[in-house]
This record gives structure tokens, C-alpha cells and sequence, in this order.
């Protein structure tokens, strides 16, 4: 059954059961008219006059062509495939560019948080406290939010929330990264290199999410 709140469309079974024994006589006949009549079905249609004709919801007209063409069958099947590699390809290509503009300037922030902020008497894991607070100081300058609180508000979703930036995000992380670096160095204080990198990635998200150039690669991708 199918239904809405104004129209309710039943198939009835018992007629179908019905043609489904008599297909096999030579005196049977079954039109799209007569089927449509007799089992109140949907997705097809039959118009009568100029311009009429039978027509089909696309995936019944795609079903029927399959069993009456070998060669059309086969066509859907190999277009499906290239279809799914197309597919596959703009994923991987989108997910390496993603991998490479994360590790950008990954090793000048590291450095500069050894050279100028870990004491040399810190063991690995106090010093990991330390490259942990300054990358949350970069999501929360980007993100808003720092890396335990993105995977509290998402337990849903895999990796973290770098994973699931889009592109103009991880250029304007990448930057952050090189302008934190530089800040360490001259000795600036976490509050005040929060609120200038926080000024500076909205300031450069807003760039470039109204560049023309961007624009244009975002609709060439959905039209792909």
C-alpha cells in the first residue's frame, strides 16, 4: 500500500496471481492499459492522442529495457561501473589533498613549540600535554571548539574533526599553523595568540570563501 494523507494506491495481488498463470497460453494478452486498470499500479502511465504513449518511472523503464536487450543490460552495468570508479577517484583525490594541506606547516608548529615552550625536563607524555593544548589552541581559533568537544557534539562520526574539514578550512589551519609558530617565537602569550589567530581565520575563511576562483571549482564539482 501506498499512501499520503490525500491519495491511498493499493496493488491488488490476486490479479497479478492471475496473469502470472496465464501468461503461458497462446490466446493471452496483457497491455500496460489493462495491467494498469486491473492491478491499480503505479509508476506507469498511459496517455492516449498525439504525444501519448506508455511511460514508466525511470528504474521500471531501465528493468524492462534490461530484459529485452542483452546489449542494453550490459550498457547499464559497465556506465554503473565507471560511474563508481569516477566517484571513487574524486573521493581519493579530495582525501590526498586533504592529507597534504594538514601537514603543511605541521613540522615548523611542532618545532616551534619544542624550541620555545617544552622545558628540557619534561617526560614524552608532558610534553604531549603541550603539543595537544597548542593544537587545541589552533581548533579552537578555527573550530571554535576544542578536539574533545567536537568527538562529544559528533560520537558518530569516525577520525577527527581536521578529517571532516573542508578544503578552505585546512588552508586557513595551514596558515595558522606558520603565524602561531612565529608568535611562539617572539614569545607571545596563548591568550593573546588565540585572539589574533581567531581574527585572522575568520578574516581569511571569509576570503576565500568569497573568491571567484573557489566559486567556480565548487560548481565544476557538482556539475561533475
Amino acid at each position: 500500500m501506498f499512501g499520503n494523507s490525500s491519495i491511498t494506491r493499493i496493488f491488488y495481488p490476486l490479479e497479478f496471481e492471475g496473469f502470472r498463470r496465464e501468461a503461458g497460453l497462446n490466446a493471452f494478452t496483457l497491455s500496460p492499459k489493462k495491467w494498469i486498470q486491473s492491478t491499480d499500479a503505479i509508476g506507469i502511465t498511459v496517455k492516449s492522442g498525439r504525444g501519448g504513449g506508455t511511460f514508466a518511472h525511470k528504474d521500471i523503464a531501465f528493468e524492462f529495457a534490461s530484459w529485452i536487450s542483452v546489449e542494453f543490460k550490459l550498457y547499464i552495468i559497465k556506465d554503473y561501473q565507471r560511474l563508481k570508479a569516477d566517484e571513487n577517484s574524486r573521493i581519493s583525490l579530495d582525501w590526498n589533498v586533504k592529507r597534504i594541506l594538514a601537514k603543511v606547516n605541521y613540522r615548523i608548529h611542532t618545532d616551534a613549540i619544542r624550541d620555545n615552550l617544552i622545558p628540557p625536563k619534561l617526560t614524552a607524555r608532558q610534553r604531549s600535554f603541550v603539543y595537544a593544548d597548542e593544537a587545541d589552541l589552533l581548533n579552537v581559533a578555527l573550530f571554535g571548539q576544542t578536539a574533545a568537544e567536537w568527538r562529544k557534539a559528533y560520537p558518530e562520526k569516525d577520525g577527527n574533526m581536521r578529517d571532516h574539514a573542508t578544503i578552505e578550512q585546512l588552508l586557513v589551519l595551514a596558515n595558522l599553523e606558520n603565524v602561531n609558530a612565529l608568535y611562539i617565537g617572539k614569545g607571545m602569550a596563548q591568550e593573546e595568540r588565540i585572539t589574533e589567530l581567531n581574527r585572522l581565520a575568520r578574516q581569511q575563511l571569509a576570503q576565500l570563501l568569497d573568491n571567484s576562483s573557489v566559486k567556480g571549482m565548487k560548481a565544476l564539482d557538482q556539475k561533475q
